[in-house]
């Protein structure tokens, strides 16, 4: 049995050394490419062994007659030019196929291997010179020993070599029979394994080392991965977007542009004051993943920073940029739910699994159109996406070399803006608000005007976006209701004073004790203001705006909704807030929704205005036949230039004394 146990362990052995011989051990690809790249690393040892073995076939076939050993000689010559052959080729064909190139180094290695043992072997058998003999036995050996050690990488090749070199050499010393013979033929045979043994280490910490490196080399890449992706949308982050402009720009084909599409996320700040900073990486997680699925294969998408994405790709021109640009604008701003359910097509945002849509700004630039270099084209990108936040939000513009002109003109308005309000350039101007059934003067709506000492008149259109957009409006404001209700505290008790309300006072800390300082400054009670607010400004759904509007409330201030109509939610506002009246916006009056359509929309408003105890102010009103059509549909106020223009402080107290004298003559006023 255990003789038995004992040749199955031989078996298996000599089957195992079997499998390394032909090369059927299973290594990974990886590591197998690196140990036959080592193969051929090393030329200068490879050309010196090859002539070497030339120059042992010559030195053969010249010092013996024997017709055998010329054969062999001959033979090796031949083998020799073939492994030169393959060994330059060898590395084309391993950059192909990895197996292919090591199959053809064996099997070049072997034939050259078993030609050096044959030589050596029929030397030693037919007798030739002595010196042939122990040339030819000294390269059988060294050449089976060094190549083994050379072609360790890969075991089975060189276990072959040693094994094809050697063993005829081997043999031929045991035939002979003599004892010295026989010893040698011992001491080559014990070589064997020996090299075996030095060869399985080598590889082994061959094998090692390379797994490593590849280990390193693939950690190393996942950190700079890590490093150039956004953990939160896992687009690529700034750096890694600068990466990839620099390699497309370099691979840009003649013809080609490299369209940038910058996104601003609009009111994004509102999600992560109303909804937490989990739920605003929820939204930056969206954007980011609808961004990379809609986009172009060839397209970087990269959080730029903050609520700011970038996509980047080559394309044919400005039009199919702006193509793509609106196809990615619909989908971002498409409605979704925190949770991960299905969207619906209301636009509402409240708790973390309500529907809510994101608007977004969004900026377009091409290279080399836009700018030759990558710093050029996104800072054109840059301003297109100003300019589309500038003129309304939520929608699409491309880059217009205008519009750095108009950059440095706002810029140079917010300069000077600054130093009117500290030169006291600008005035205060009230436009009245007539009661429709008695031509009363019921209010008057203060309206800021800049007279510029050089340039004169600067239309409000013109300064007060830079004064929202510089945080100026605060300041401004402030000074408009201070300014405004010392005015007011000297016209008579009944006669109100409204003015317009930015949404960054609301949101400024103390806007309400602010409001309230001036009142009680200029002596005016709280009740004889009203603050008109716009939809916008109750659409952010802000604690703040409630908290602003009860607290001003409570003191006695009114609050009249502007511009209504405008909006898409008018309806639940209107219920929550408790307004003294509603301002129909003057394209239901005069602009492009006037007539029947128009007229049907006032009428319902009318309605529920008076079912809630609120008045109606039609403004823009031009014509006696306007103001006429505005009383007819229920407006009880109005306001516009068929009454009176916006004018100094000294005509509205003018106005207001004609007025007292003949109600009439405002009302009919052209």
């Amino acid at each position: 049995m255990r003789g038995t146990a004992g040749g199955r362990l031989i078996i298996e052995r000599l089957a195992n050394g079997l499998r390394v011989l032909l090369g059927t051990d299973a290594i990974d690809d990886r590591v197998r490419r690196a140990l036959v790249a080592n193969l051929y690393a090393r030329p200068i040892a490879q050309v010196s062994g090859n002539l070497i073995g030339l120059g042992c076939a010559a030195v053969t076939a010249w010092a013996s007659d024997i017709r055998a050993l010329d054969f062999l000689a001959a033979a090796l010559a031949g083998a020799t030019a073939l492994r030169v052959t393959i060994n330059i080729a060898l590395p084309r064909l391993a950059a192909r196929a990895t197996r292919a190139a090591e199959r053809a180094y064996g099997i070049a290695t072997f034939l050259y291997a078993a030609l050096v043992g044959l030589l050596a072997a029929a030397a030693n058998l037919l007798n030739a010179p002595p010196a042939v003999q122990v040339l030819t036995a000294c390269y059988a050996v060294g050449f089976g020993i060094g190549g083994a050690g050379r072609s360790a990488g890969r075991p089975q090749i060189a276990i072959g070599q040693l094994v094809f070199a050697t063993l005829p050499l081997a043999a031929a010393l045991a035939i002979r029979g003599d004892p010295a013979s026989l010893a040698t033929a011992g001491f080559i045979v014990l070589t064997i394994p020996a090299v075996c043994s030095t060869v399985a280490h080598v590889f082994r910490l061959l094998h090692r080392s390379i797994d490593a490196a590849e280990t390193s080399g693939q950690l190393a890449e996942r950190m700079q991965q890590l490093a150039n992706t956004d953990v939160v949308t896992g687009a690529l982050n700034r750096a890694g977007l600068d990466q990839q402009l620099r390699e497309r720009v370099a691979a840009l084909a003649p013809g080609q542009h490299l369209a940038l599409l910058w996104f601003d996320l609009d009111h994004f700040k509102q999600v992560n004051d109303t909804l937490g900073h989990q739920a605003g990486d929820r939204v930056l997680a969206q954007v980011g993943k609808r961004l990379g699925e809609q986009a172009p294969d060839n397209a970087a998408v990269a959080r730029y920073g903050g609520d700011e994405f970038i996509v980047a790709c080559s394309i044919a021109g400005r039009r199919e940029a702006l193509l793509l640009a609106q196809r990615l604008h619909e989908h971002v701003t498409a409605p979704f739910r925190l949770n991960g359910a299905a969207p619906t097509d209301r636009a509402e945002s409240g708790a973390a699994g309500a529907p809510m849509r994101v608007g977004t700004s969004l900026g377009i630039a091409l290279l080399p159109d836009d700018g030759a270099e990558i710093a050029a084209v996104l800072q054109a990108a840059d301003l297109a996406l100003y300019n589309a936040k500038l003129n309304g939000r939520n929608q699409a513009v491309c880059y217009d070399p205008a519009m750095t002109r108009s950059m440095a003109v706002r810029r140079e308005i917010e300069d000077e803006l600054r130093a009117a309000m500290l030169r006291e350039e600008l005035s205060i101007y009230f436009q009245p608000i007539i009661e429709l059934a008695t031509g009363r003067i019921r209010a008057f709506e203060a309206l800021v005007r800049w007279f510029h000492p050089v340039k004169g008149e600067i239309t409000p259109d013109q300064f007060i976006p830079v004064a929202e957009e510089t945080g100026m409006i605060v300041s401004l404001g402030n000074w408009v209701t201070a300014q405004a209700a010392r005015v007011a505290a000297t016209w008579p008790d009944d006669v109100m004073l409204t003015v317009n309300l930015s949404p960054a006072q609301i949101k400024a800390p103390g806007g309400a004790l602010g409001i309230l300082t001036a009142l009680r400054s200029a002596g005016l009670p709280p009740q004889r203001l009203e603050l008109e607010i716009t939809e916008p400004v109750l659409l952010e759904r802000n604690g703040g705006t409630d908290a602003f509007v009860a607290g001003l409330g409570e003191a006695g201030v009114r609050f009249a909704l502007d511009d209504f109509g405008t909006g898409y939610s008018s309806l639940s506002h209107l219920s929550k807030y408790r307004f003294s009246r509603i301002k129909i916006d003057r394209s239901f009056v005069s602009g492009s929704d006037a007539g029947s359509r128009g007229d049907a929309t006032i009428r319902a408003v009318a309605e529920m205005a008076g079912a809630l105890g609120m008045e109606l102010t039609a403004e823009g009103i031009e014509t006696i036949e306007q103001a006429r059509q505005m009383a007819m549909l229920g407006c009880t106020l109005g306001q516009g230039w068929h009454f009176s223009r916006a004018v100094p402080d000294y005509l509205a107290a003018m106005l207001i004394a004609q007025e007292r004298d003949s109600p009439a003559a405002v009302r009919l006023a052209s």
